[in-house]
């Protein structure tokens, strides 16, 4: 039997053919007056298409459009958002006053998952909302970029908890022709569609473009009839299968994104690596330009190295993605082998010791060794990212391991509540709606009135109450409870009482259950009559964490215990709308980590701009937002090696937190009732974090130190058919062929009277014998600095020696005069490294000779 389908599309009235137009742009998910339109067409309907307004114009009746079309106070709404949309897609944003010349410039950003707005789930967390967030924080600064990623017929896992807590997966189908969402086509108006080969099969995806204010979003989708059930099987669910299904996944992001770009007749200048899971496009980049334009499998990853920008989120092991070389070899033996490399070297390329033959191929290392443009998310997790990966440059001292950081950052008019919007467009004025990037508007918190700033932040902590007792009698009567517990869901939470929030991914590290160490203490907390506290907790596990749906399960039968029950909560299936009624009405939200695995956090960051305070271990952004004023730290950032001590400790410090510092100043009131002093504390955090942690200030730092550097180093190694590409090859090739020759032959130092003081000079003398190679090719350094108790360099300097010409022997000579700014123990050591004026890193080329 052959199902021949068709497709049935709403018919709008003419006064109303504009909302289609609103409603396939997600620019109208962080405007509040598109929102309130569909709202206002009908609000039940609006919540049972769980806030999609393809979905919705579809389903409304053709009498409440005709109703609403002879609506002259609706169609003037309609207008005015029009107009506000199309103002915003045609006025002149940050890039074009910033950088008009770059006109050319392309970023082609690559993430597996993006977290826009519920109404089209194709995100799991934190990196898909983050992607979400910097493809919106993209339109508003108008930075050239456009996003690829894939289309998930199932998304992730909807999650519904069983009548023992334990976590159970769903995976609801979606529709993507009542999403917001449209197929690509060719001139013939057939769809556009790529092929990929896996491992002698034939891949076909097609191509949906999602508009995201002026960005396009390009997701890569098998399942139609053309493809094999194999094939159409590969975009059914986000991180769902198993290793052979996730390698299939990242094929066709990375290979497949690059052809989709090919087919819509775009030419990235850049490419964006979010994680390690598009990390194959390295290899149809280098493909491209060996088969098009001639180049050697050498000149062309000058190229493509010189061009890719790689962020790296975690630095959890299972965040690394690993594939077993034997599953390699099935879908790209012949691949690597038509590059003109040895299946050897491809794999060396994912290992970290390429002498270790029993190392799995990491993508993460992968995307390192093949972008010169790295960073982590956090100056923490910047920091331990230089740690945990510093053996892929074994001959480089730690802190100069080639990776910064870029703090995350939130989109803050997708997280700030309605509510918060209007407050702060009355007293910020209009450079907060309109100039995103002018972060200075933030210091005008102080003209809030305290009253209002309260009221408002009131009010969403009453809608917070109201939505979970709603959320958790819906959860109830899915598993069929009984009239009593539907009675007491209405019951639970009061709206007055501090209201702490956890909501995050249950991953064991994250620790969900650190307030519930000590049971006891806890119900002292929230039965204390006179200053009770109340915690909302959400968040799901990965399908197969089971410590993870441990911790819920362990979480949920302590809630369900007296006098627990009134006062904790657990809202089932978190996602960006439960996600948004959080951060915009707690108080306090929670964050305990176990230090320093979290890369960086950004619910924190949304809740800073609602108002809330965070109280949370010093790890990941929260090392660079805290201060006494805009929040409470628990801990002091110490590292445990015993990990049941370390969450003992932190647990009774963070009961010691809520007793001592949180509970008492939100319950000191003035005589007006107003707690002037938490007040204080929220506008010092509201100010201070929203005018840094936006992704807005995140984007603009990509643009100017990742995206136009390496667009600048794409046009210069281009040029000229490559010219410069060429010789950048040529000479990376003398140098490892050479370097054998590289020694440091001798060091001589001129100290005077055999001591130094304060202010005067140590004169230092390198002899290096450099065999075929000269002078220009290498740069002689002197790493210099305090000595600690292990006679290691602490903080140490680096400075460059001058050449000094030839001497006897047919030695190079270098000197360096060091000035002594510091008295007590010192010590140096010297280096010689390979220099080209075309590397983007000193540490591009891993030679160092240290003497």
């Amino acid at each position: 039997m052959k199902i021949r389908p068709f497709y049935v599309a709403p018919v709008l009235p003419d006064e109303l053919k504009p909302l289609k137009d609103i409603a396939m742009n997600l620019w109208y998910s962080w405007n509040w007056d598109a929102v309130r339109l569909f709202i206002r067409i009908d609000a039940e309907l609006w919540e049972k298409v769980y806030q999609n307004p393809v979905a919705m114009l579809g389903l409304v009746s053709q009498s409440r459009l005709k109703e609403l079309a002879q609506d002259d106070s609706f169609l003037a709404n309609v207008e005015r958002v029009q107009t506000d949309m199309k103002e915003y897609l045609d006025r002149s944003k940050w890039f074009q006053r910033n950088h008009a010349d770059e006109k050319d410039c392309l970023i082609a950003y690559f993430s597996c998952e993006y977290g826009l707005d519920e109404g089209l789930p194709v995100y799991s967390g934190g990196l898909g909302v983050l992607s979400g967030d910097h493809l919106k924080s993209a339109t508003d600064m108008g930075i050239p970029l456009v996003g690829v990623g894939l289309l998930y017929r199932q998304g992730y896992f909807r999650q519904r908890l069983n009548s023992d807590g334990w976590q159970q997966e769903e995976y609801p189908e979606n529709d993507w022709y009542n999403m917001p969402v449209s197929l690509e086509t060719d001139e013939a108006g057939n769809p556009l569609r790529i092929a990929v080969d896996m491992g002698g099969k034939s891949v076909k995806a097609q191509i949906w473009r999602v508009q995201v204010g002026n960005i396009r979003l390009y997701l890569l989708d098998t399942n139609f009839e053309e493809n094999s059930p194999w094939a159409r099987e590969i975009t059914t669910q986000l991180y769902g299968g198993d290793r052979d299904m996730r390698l299939r996944q990242e094929l066709l992001l990375g290979i497949g994104g690059v052809r989709a770009l090919r087919a819509l007749k775009l030419e990235p200048s850049v490419f964006h690596l979010n994680e390690g899971h598009s990390a194959f496009l390295i290899l149809e980049r280098i493909r491209e330009l060996v088969q098009n334009q001639g180049l050697t499998f050498s000149e062309a990853r000058e190229i493509v190295r010189h061009t890719n920008v790689f962020t790296t989120h975690t630095p959890v092991p299972a965040g690394n993605e690993q594939f077993d070389s034997n599953l390699l070899k099935t879908y790209l033996e012949r691949f690597v082998r038509d590059l003109g490399v040895s299946w050897e070297y491809f794999l060396n390329c994912g290992r970290v010791d390429p002498n270790n033959m029993q190392e799995s191929f990491g993508m993460t290392v992968f995307a390192l060794r093949y972008s010169m443009f790295r960073n982590g998310v956090s100056a923490l997790h910047g920091r331990v990212s230089r740690e945990m990966w510093k053996n892929i440059w074994p001959n480089v001292h730690v802190h100069e391991v080639p990776i910064t950081h870029i703090t995350n950052g939130i989109h803050t008019r997708s997280w700030l509540s309605h509510d918060f919007t209007e407050l702060f467009d009355s007293y910020f004025g209009p450079r907060f709606a309109q100039n995103p990037w002018d972060y200075h508007v933030w210091e005008r918190i102080d003209r809030v009135p305290d009253i209002e700033l309260w009221r408002t932040h009131q009010r969403r902590r009453e809608r917070l109450v109201f939505f979970a007792r709603k959320r958790l009698r819906w959860q109830l009567e899915r598993r069929f409870a009984s009239q009593a517990e539907l009675k007491a869901a209405d019951e639970v939470l009061d709206p007055h009482a501090l209201t702490i929030g956890f909501a995050r991914r249950f991953a064991s590290y994250k620790r969900a259950d650190l307030i519930t160490h000590d049971l006891e203490r806890l119900r002292k907390l929230i039965t204390n009559a006179d200053k009770p506290i109340q915690i909302i907790f959400a968040g799901k596990a990965h399908p197969q964490d089971n410590p993870g749906k441990d911790i819920i399960k362990t979480i949920v039968h302590t809630i369900r215990q007296e006098p627990f029950r009134s006062h904790v909560v657990f809202l089932e299936d978190y996602d960006i709308n439960v996600a948004r009624y959080l951060v915009q009405g707690v108080d306090v939200w929670l964050n305990t980590p176990r230090r320093p695995l979290e890369a960086s956090g950004t619910s924190g960051m949304k809740v800073a701009a609602n108002g809330g305070l965070n109280a949370s271990i010093l790890d990941g952004w929260w090392c660079e937002g805290f201060a006494p004023d805009t929040g409470f730290a628990i801990g002091h950032g110490e590292e445990y090696k015993d990990a049941d001590f370390q969450d003992y400790v932190e647990s009774q410090a963070l009961y010691d937190v809520l007793e001592r510092e949180v509970i008492p100043l939100f319950y000191n009131r003035d005589s007006t009732g107003l707690p002037r002093e938490w007040i204080k504390k929220m506008k010092a955090s509201t100010s201070k974090l929203g005018r840094l942690f936006n992704s807005h200030r995140m984007i603009e730092e990509y643009t100017e130190r990742l995206y136009l550097p390496a667009y600048s180093a794409g046009l210069k190694l281009r040029k000229d058919e490559f010219e410069r590409g060429k010789a950048l090859a040529s000479w990376r090739k003398r140098i490892t062929d050479m370097w054998g020759q590289v020694s440091i032959q001798n060091v001589e130092t001129q100290i005077p009277n055999s001591e130094l003081h304060l202010g005067e000079t140590l004169s230092i003398i390198v002899n290096t014998a450099l065999g075929q190679l000269t002078p220009d090719d290498v740069t002689v350094e002197v790493v210099c600095g305090r000595l600690d108790s292990k006679g290691n360099l602490e903080s140490p300097i680096v400075y460059k020696t001058g050449s000094m010409g030839k001497i006897d022997g047919g030695l190079n000579q270098f000197q360096v005069d060091i000035p002594c700014k510091e008295s007590g123990r010192q010590g140096f050591v010297v280096r010689i490294r390979p220099y080209h004026p075309d590397l983007i890193h000193k540490f591009s080329i891993d030679h160092v000779t240290w003497g």
